[in-house]
């Protein structure tokens, strides 16, 4: 097992694989930003880097610079925690290259997974189908609309060498072609530096269906259910879910199987995430996330384990403490994502968390590296807080996620609380009725619940 790890990393994630880290008697050395000096993950750390300037690509997206803390305080490991550089292949290499463990797969399978057109190829040989599509880069708008005349439209341009909605556009007539492909590729060249695209059929109403996994280097391969991450915002996860309200367990098991296969096949190490599009009865295959989810709470909740130390043990060389038979869901979990937004439009809301207090009680978890006085720096990602609720049933979970959301305190920025709450007293939310396009279709309820939700706050 590793004595010292670095984790490269900020914010709640930080201390997620901080306090994994103490569970196994590893010692932590955090790095951090200039503004960052004062955050919870650096103040517990046993060792702390200083490594640049506030902006991300001066700091947390300096290869060398987070190699450098290494080097001078004998980490024998790197753990990326998610975004920065956790899928960065070019990294995972430079990390193995120095002699030190890269917490995460193979750079071969970062690169291999990270461009989208080679994933999809990849899967089609391992017997996952995708969306379909192109089955590679589309070089110019005529090739483009050639395509979609024999998909059919409505299609989606997508960006090869990325995913988050960045480089995406939704094209319904031929019309559109020419200026969506372009502005896709423009996108996809500011946020991926890769302006290649692909082309995929637009599904009308999908559930977005994803698989954990993870597997040794003894080739043990382990499923651990699913997540439904249906509820999305501009391509976003705002709410995640498992077990999913919709599959049944033959569905379920079918589908692990599926994925244990093509990941045995693959020879793949670490933890990994496949993700589907879920319509009319079948899974569409659209990516490999190669790296801890953000959403692993709620998949620990179900079944028991601890995704980050079993993704730390395995890289150690560990083999796998559960067999498949010994991971059984139980209950039902889910997580809310409690963005520094406007509850209203969205806007990011970065200042200084005046007062806080976190909501507890049975069932309840947050993960968050927020404090009185901490602060929200506009240089990084919004997110601020996951509430994540566990119930034996979906009901109870709902309940005590309402519950929770209610006694959740964060003054001096907005965020996402009162959207939350607005979803979970939701009827078709409650019904588990929906699909990736629902926050779309109804904005305006939404919109509407959460001005009397507001409203009610100050009467």
């Amino acid at each position: 097992m590793f004595k010292k790890i670095l984790i490269a990393n900020r914010g709640e994630v930080a201390l997620r694989v901080l306090r994994a880290c103490k569970d196994l008697g590893i010692s932590t050395v955090a790095v951090h930003s200039t503004v960052d000096a004062e955050a919870m993950h650096v103040r517990l750390a046993d060792e702390s880097v200083c490594i640049g300037p506030a902006p991300a690509a001066k700091s947390y997206l300096n290869p060398q610079a987070i190699l450098s803390a290494a080097t001078i305080t004998g980490a024998e490991a790197i753990h990326p925690g998610f975004g920065f550089l956790s899928e960065n292949a070019s990294f995972a290499q430079m990390v193995a290259d120095h002699g030190l463990c890269f917490i995460g797969p193979s750079a071969h399978h970062i690169a291999m997974m990270g461009d989208k057109i080679t994933a999809k190829r990849t899967a089609v040989s391992l017997g996952l189908s995708p969306v379909p599509g192109s089955e590679g880069g589309i070089k110019d708008p005529a090739t483009a609309c050639a395509l979609a005349r024999s998909l059919g439209y409505p299609v989606l341009i997508k960006a090869s060498g990325g995913g988050g909605g960045r480089g995406m556009q939704a094209i319904s007539q031929e019309s559109e072609m020419e200026s969506g492909y372009n502005a896709a590729r423009s996108e996809a060249q500011l946020s991926f530096g890769n302006p290649e695209v692909y082309i995929e059929k637009y599904l009308a109403c999908p559930r977005h269906i994803e698989i954990q996994v993870i597997a040794d280097q003894q080739g043990q391969v382990v499923t651990l259910g699913e997540r439904d991450c249906s509820l999305q915002r501009r391509h976003q996860k705002v709410w995640e879910e498992a077990p999913s309200p919709v599959l049944e367990e033959t569905v379920r098991e079918a589908l692990c199987q599926q994925v244990r296969s093509a990941v045995a096949a693959l020879g793949y190490q670490g933890l990994g995430t496949l993700e589907f599009l879920y319509q009319d009865g079948r899974f569409y295959f659209i990516e490999m996330n190669t790296r801890l989810q953000v959403e692993h709470p709620i998949t620990e909740f179900v079944t028991g384990t601890d995704l980050v130390c079993a993704q730390i043990c395995v890289a150690a060389g560990e083999p796998l403490a559960f067999a498949q038979k010994d991971i059984l869901l139980q209950g039902h979990a889910i997580e809310c994502r409690i963005n520094a937004e406007s509850p209203i439009d969205f806007l990011p809301s970065p200042g200084t968390v005046t007062s806080y207090h976190a909501p507890g009680g049975p069932g309840i978890r947050v993960d968050s590296a927020l404090y009185d006085g901490a602060i929200i720096s506009p240089h990084y990602d919004s997110l601020a807080a996951k509430l994540i609720a566990y119930g034996r049933t979906r009901t109870e979970c709902l309940s005590r996620l309402d519950r929770a959301l209610s006694e959740y305190v964060i003054d001096g920025v907005q965020t996402l609380l009162l959207f939350h709450r607005a979803l979970v007293q939701n009827p078709q939310i409650q019904a588990g009725n929906y699909n990736i396009r629902f926050l779309e279709e109804h904005a305006e309820t939404l919109r509407a619940a959460v001005q009397n939700l507001k409203a009610s706050e100050t009467a």
